[in-house]
């Protein structure tokens, strides 16, 4: 015995199971079976021709010291120029964090929120660190569940029902994980009213919104930001740029929190990776942004795919997702639990899926992921052998 003793906090940190099944994967694969992975949301794109061309240039030789806490100039103003044009939100670079992937911005973004005992309010079912990272600074989650009716999404509603007097704080994900559901527009502000008029914070991921649906004008949807300015908000370069790996992300926070998020990213991460930093300015450019479009385009005809495969299976999906990647389909009629689904999905069809209790307790036995950012022929391979699978249980 080495004698070390392991912190309370590390103790109830529970595993990320979607990470769980994909070392099940991997281990299967090790041992020469073909296993579709639909259970990670990786895009099989890879970042834009021009980003991948901007990194072997900046890993030239050249020397590549540490940037400041918070991010490089020219890229936090390409952040900012990227509101402006995508989402006509102006935004002040100085708001702008950069950070070593999303995951670093959520825990700059809780630090700087969150004392011990706050109480904070996240929908159910949603992104399981995010809530892990708030537990970790000491808060109190409530998981507030949601239903189809409301898109898998908070609404005033249910927010107004679940307030406390310990409430300090709103975690909100559009498009969701798992769901990929968008918040309706009016729903977003008046949540973000609600709070903002108790004195709470309000946090909104938006790591997907680049992937979810325009509307009929072809506009792309609208930032938190566009209606509450004061909100906190997260954003990768992981999904929509493709540049999972790369570990690059930013933070868009109210001009009186710069100074103690600066003061944090100082002293837990000194600076996000500078190589990738500078390629990343690559990404703003007209050619990666038509790059990038295209395959938001590509992720909507798998979309049609799966859902379409789904139906035919049998295996309903209660709200057809209109971002991100990701279908969470009901198994219920299948006599399993979502993870004896996925256990035996992947042990005797090798096809990798996440189940709900990654995501909270209100559809954790009852809905299972599926990550449809896989090739659209792995896609078919997967549905294909979901069906055989689905078919033998009845």
């Amino acid at each position: 015995m080495s004698g070390v003793r392991i912190s309370q906090r590390a103790r109830a940190v529970a595993p990320f199971h979607a990470m769980e099944f994909s070392k099940q994967a991997a281990a299967l694969e090790a041992r020469g079976h073909h296993v579709v992975k639909l259970s990670l949301g990786e895009p099989d794109f890879g970042a834009p021709p021009a980003v991948l061309e901007a990194m072997r240039e900046a890993m030239d030789g050249r020397p590549m010291p540490y940037t400041a806490a918070l991010g490089l100039p020219a890229l936090r103003q390409a952040v900012a120029r990227f509101y402006r044009d995508r989402h006509g939100v102006e935004v002040d670079p100085s708001r702008v964090v950069v950070t070593a992937g999303a995951s670093a911005a959520l825990v700059l973004a809780v630090a700087a929120l969150v004392d011990p005992g706050d109480e904070v309010l996240i929908g159910d079912p949603s992104y399981p660190c995010n809530r892990q990272i708030a537990e970790s600074f000491g808060a109190r989650v409530a998981l507030v569940p949601t239903t189809a009716g409301t898109r898998f999404q908070l609404d005033a509603a249910s927010v107004r029902a679940h307030w406390t007097a310990g409430t300090r704080g709103v975690m909100i994900a559009t498009p969701s994980n798992p769901t990929g559901t968008t918040m309706p527009a009016e729903e977003l502000a008046a949540v973000c009213d609600l709070a903002r008029e108790r004195g709470a914070w309000r946090l909104v991921d938006e790591i997907y919104l680049g992937l979810a649906d325009h509307d009929d004008a072809g506009r792309p949807p609208r930032s938190v930001l566009s209606y509450d300015p004061g909100a906190v908000v997260v954003n990768s370069f992981s999904k929509y740029f493709g540049m999972t790996g790369w570990r690059l992300g930013w933070c868009v926070v109210p001009e009186e929190l710069v100074p103690a998020v600066e003061r944090l990213a100082q002293n837990y991460f000194l600076c996000a990776s500078a190589p990738a930093q500078q390629a990343a300015l690559s990404c703003f450019t007209p050619e990666s942004l038509a790059v990038c479009e295209a395959r938001r385009t590509e992720f909507s005809e798998r979309r049609a795919l799966v859902l379409d495969g789904l139906e035919r299976i049998g295996l309903p999906v209660p709200v057809p997702p209109d971002g991100a990647f990701y279908v969470y389909f009901d198994v219920g009629r299948t006599g399993l639990t979502s993870w004896q689904f996925c256990e035996r999905a992947l042990r005797e069809a090798h096809v990798a899926l996440t189940p709900g209790r990654d995501f909270g307790v209100h559809t954790a036995q009852s809905h299972v992921r599926l990550s449809y950012a896989a090739s659209a022929d792995e896609l078919r391979e997967g549905l294909a052998r979901l069906g055989e699978f689905t078919a033998g249980l009845r």
